[in-house]
């Protein structure tokens, strides 16, 4: 397996043409009577207006003082960011990212957690990641993806694991099948029973959770179905249009934040302004709107049948879930070190609070005897 050395630039011909695409960009007002939530034409135009002066040669050095790799692991290109300790036996840490976001949205946790050894690679289809060629992007191949990427690429017999949205369930299945290997589990999002494990549920807390997300995915959940069942429709759309791609992005990121209001000036005062733009960046320059939702269509999205496992674990969950049972942890984390509810932060909490999360991952390590004590 090869590993070699990669850096972000963007041809001057894609970034003009961006800008001519930006400026030509025709916009409607807001619909009659439309519902309350979702993308509001002022808020699209003041992001359309900064994207235009966006300066992003600066967000390339900004991403490129992280060193950067493409490695060749089992048949596919993965990018990642990798930066080392100065303490060579410091623990390593894997943060997955899930969708609508990439590696981007990640680096701030990895800047929070300078004692120890992080990779934040870009998931398959994501980003400068180019999509399996021959396989589904199902949480199987994925879990083998990672794993070999952390064991026989860079070298980590042992590692820590972190996974937000799709890769949650990542994380959980690397815990449960390579305990051997997978020292320890962070979790903001929670291990998810299956459809018909939910079915057998019994206790008010339980039930009432899943309850509501059934009601929330029901009110919500457009973007999913439309991605899973008409993709290619939808990207061929958001790849052709940078304003329309910006809101489909945007707009997640706004939901399911923890932001206060309705109002995206909240969300940005946790995740400022340049970094949702630079997310849209990314997507564009690479045109990976259309394989980054392979996982909808091809299932990885979707909890499947994981073990248990005995594998040390702390949980802190975040406020888009807030109500999630403990119960329903501890039965999946068997060894559970710590379960608490995260006053701050919400779907993408990496990128909302990153030295919050970086304080739990510390103390965890910290309670495994992976770093000295404070």
């Amino acid at each position: 397996m090869s590993i070699r050395p990669f850096e972000i630039h963007v041809d001057d011909a894609v970034l003009h043409d961006l800008h001519e695409r930006l400026t030509r960009t025709r916009t409607l007002p807001d619909a009659p009577r439309r519902p309350r939530s979702g993308m509001t034409a002022a808020y699209r135009d003041e992001l359309l207006a900064s994207w235009r002066a966006l300066d992003w040669r600066a967000q390339e050095r900004r991403l490129n003082a992280v060193p950067q790799f493409l490695a060749e692991v089992d048949g596919t290109t993965v990018h990642l960011a990798h930066r080392r300790a100065a303490r060579a036996d410091a623990p390593a840490l894997l943060i997955m990212h899930g969708w609508p976001h990439t590696f981007a949205l990640q680096l701030e946790l990895a800047a929070a957690l300078p004692d120890v050894h992080v990779v934040v690679p870009s998931l398959p289809g994501f980003a400068f990641s180019p999509a399996y060629p021959d396989r589904p992007v199902s949480e199987d191949e994925l879990a083998r993806t990672m794993h070999l990427l952390m064991t026989e690429t860079l070298g980590y017999s042992r590692y820590l694991t972190y996974g937000e949205d799709v890769s949650a369930n990542v994380s959980d299945l690397l815990a449960s099948r390579h305990p051997q290997h997978v020292q320890g589990i962070i979790a903001t999002h929670a291990h998810f029973p299956t459809r018909a494990e939910r079915a057998e549920l019994t206790a008010p807390d339980e039930v009432a959770f899943f309850a509501r997300l059934a009601a929330d995915h029901e009110a919500d959940g457009a973007y999913g179905h439309v991605q899973a069942t008409r993709p290619d429709t939808l990207a061929t759309a958001l790849n052709d249009s940078p304003a329309g791609l910006l809101v489909w992005l945007v707009e997640k990121l706004v939901e399911w934040s923890d932001a206060e209001t309705d109002d995206p000036a909240d969300l940005e005062r946790l995740i400022g302004r340049d970094r949702l733009l630079t997310e849209a960046m990314i997507y564009w320059v690479t045109q990976s709107i259309g394989t980054s939702f392979r996982p909808y269509y091809e299932g990885a999205d979707q909890p499947g049948g994981i073990a248990p496992t005995a594998v040390p674990a702390f949980v802190a969950i975040q406020r888009h879930e807030a109500d999630y049972p403990e119960s329903v942890a501890r039965a999946f984390y068997r060894d559970l070190r710590g379960f608490e509810r995260m006053p701050v932060g919400g779907h993408f909490a990496a990128a909302e609070v990153p030295e919050q999360l970086a304080d739990h991952v510390r103390r965890f390590a910290r309670e495994l005897g992976l770093l000295a004590p404070a």
